[in-house]
């Protein structure tokens, strides 16, 4: 046996994905990371690059509890009780304490019945959407819907699906309008905060469209989000779209490897929904769970955002990513309005694009371009992210980099 020959073909395919730009690259690992010192937030040191400080903006740790001691301490303690790993899946005899009492915090804070864990939040929608999916089944997907929702549509094949354009509600309307009475279920879902972009679906309005087509499918029509960038970021509380909205999917899943730090993902639904994907899913039965330590890390984590000190956090966060807005304005960037810690840099040239992601790390900083045909021509752009962690002082800083980019 020999791998000779197909090596040569996945090597082709590497190069070829290099060659369109939406290669990944070599890898920087973070060797090390400096505290918070002279009213800078903290800085990572990368392998490979010395002791030269990074100012990260590129993370998904919008309220920094990754590093907080009380999470690390919560992880630390349970490893030390139950182990570093679960050593089975939930069913045989995975489920640790930790787990149960994390779901049952994650249901109470959404206001839901039940909740469930998986070990990502990619997992869950690959685990979840699929189940409810039958045979005579119409899925309805916003443009700009995660990979993790467009591969979840795939691998359920239902009997048709229909993309409406980006946050276009009178084309789900009209998608929903035509075709009453040809499918007995519509699954209608969509991101919550669009990851690229930071903005985010009108999740009461698509329960208003929803529920004027309802009575004509015979099995109804379930709304899912994913709010994985708005749980625990956006929101006066942290409740993520559904809060800012007011309106409230059938299904929501959301992560705890963002602004919770630590790791996995979820669902929370009514109690018969959560039973059935208990029984049903796949990637939940037949996969180990994230471990003890991770779910009372994340315990302690949801605790801390569901209190005064999360308040203070969350408006520091929409201070600070208001403060970045209003200060790539007055440089002259385009950005988009809003109050998501995803702040986006729309550059709008692919070569521009590369060449500020470039200017920014030579500088010590530590962000994502965007290009094509990653997201379409003509909106490529550098994605900032703002996190609890940063400071006044490192805006600044930031500021002061990109203001001395040559355009």
């Amino acid at each position: 046996m020999t791998l000779a020959r197909i090596e040569t073909l996945l090597n082709d395919k590497v190069q070829a994905l290099r060659a369109q730009g939406v290669g990944k690259g070599q890898e920087k690992p973070i060797a090390g990371i400096r505290p918070a010192a002279d009213g800078f937030g903290p800085r990572y040191l990368l392998e490979g690059a010395g002791d030269t400080p990074y100012l990260r903006m590129n993370s998904n740790a919008y309220l920094g509890l990754g590093l907080d001691p009380r999470v690390i301490r919560s992880e630390a303690e349970a490893a030390d009780r139950f182990g570093a790993g679960p050593g089975a899946v939930r069913f045989i005899s995975g489920t640790y304490r930790p787990h149960v009492a994390l779901e049952k915090k994650l249901a109470a804070f959404h206001g839901r019945e039940a909740a469930m864990l998986f070990s990502a939040a990619y997992a869950t929608m690959l685990g979840v959407l699929p189940q409810l999916i039958a045979e005579e089944t119409l899925v309805v997907s916003d443009a700009l819907n995660h990979n993790c929702i467009i591969n979840a549509i795939r691998l359920a094949q239902p009997a048709r699906k229909e993309v409406f354009a980006h946050g276009d509600l009178d084309a789900l309307d009209h998608i929903l309008a035509s075709h009453r009475g040809r499918f007995k279920r519509v699954c209608v879902i969509t991101d919550g905060v669009f990851s690229m972009r930071g903005d985010h679906a009108d999740l009461a309005e698509i329960e208003t469209v929803c529920r004027r087509h309802e009575d004509a499918y015979e099995q109804g029509i379930i709304t899912l989000a994913d709010d994985s960038h708005g749980v625990g970021a956006f929101g006066r509380t942290g409740r993520g779209t559904e809060e800012v909205t007011g309106g409230k999917a059938d299904v929501l899943i959301g992560t705890l490897g963002k602004a919770f730090g630590v790791n996995g993902g979820y669902v929370a639904s009514s109690a018969a929904v959560i039973a059935y994907l208990r029984e049903s899913a796949p990637l939940y039965i037949y996969s180990n769970p994230i471990t003890p330590g991770e779910a009372a890390a994340a315990l302690t984590a949801l605790q801390i955002v569901d209190s005064h000190e999360g308040l203070d956090l969350l408006e520091k966060l929409r201070r600070l990513s208001l403060g970045l807005r209003a200060g790539l304005e007055r440089l002259g960037f385009e950005t988009l309005p809003g109050e998501h810690p995803i702040v986006p840099i729309l550059v709008r040239d692919t070569t521009a694009t590369a060449a500020l992601a470039e200017h920014l790390f030579t500088h010590g900083i530590l962000a994502t371009g965007l290009n094509y045909p990653v997201i379409p021509k003509g909106e490529e752009e550098i994605r900032l992210q703002v996190s609890a962690n940063h400071t006044e002082k490192d805006l600044g800083f930031l500021l002061e980099v990109l203001g001395h980019f040559k355009r």
